[in-house]
């Protein structure tokens, strides 16, 4: 028996690179397709706000800072958001890639989209839609706060927001109990 690997069966949606001074980023067809809304410009140099034309209203402001931030000091690129479709479906996307300085010293970068809808709309309890629901809603916000202070070094908030990550799973869980 051989395995196949299908890209689309682990939910990569597609891929991106990045030129950093130039301001403008490349989408592969389902990149672009997704994110931007228009598969025509695969391939093609666009600005940021072309590239994540389609990223919900509720996550633009946070999403655009943290693109900022990433692209001054370079590194791992690792961020969930939402995008709204055409059709107003909402999808989770998890980026995920890497910006580093070339031998001339410009920043640049690469990396893949995945479509992780599937693993949200499994925790979610089936007669809440996590999407609206203020908790998960809450949840969320504490998973990029979590990661942003395990960056910090700060043991004593990491520990907090254990804390409450745990909390807030542990009433996430007694909700979906019939």
């Amino acid at each position: 028996m051989t395995s196949v690997f299908a890209p689309e069966a682990a939910g990569i949606v597609g891929t991106w690179n990045t030129d950093v001074a130039a301001g403008l980023s490349l989408l592969d067809e389902g990149a672009a397709a997704l994110l931007a809304g228009n598969p025509d410009i695969a391939g093609k140099p666009i600005p940021l706000d072309v590239a994540f034309a389609r990223i919900h209203p509720d996550d633009r402001e946070w999403v655009f800072a943290w693109v900022r931030h990433v692209r001054e000091i370079g590194g791992p690129v690792a961020a969930e958001f939402r995008v709204l479709t055409a059709s107003g479906e909402i999808r989770w996307i998890l980026n995920r890639g890497h910006l580093h300085r070339d031998a001339t010293g410009v920043m640049r970068g690469h990396g893949t989209y995945i479509d992780t809808t599937d693993a949200h709309r499994a925790l979610a309890p089936p007669d809440v839609e996590a999407d609206t629901d203020p908790l998960h809603q809450a949840a969320d916000h504490c998973m990029r706060a979590h990661a942003a202070i395990r960056r910090s070094g700060d043991t004593h908030l990491a520990l907090m927001v254990d804390m409450l990550l745990l909390e807030i799973g542990c009433v996430l869980a007694r909700r979906s109990r019939p």
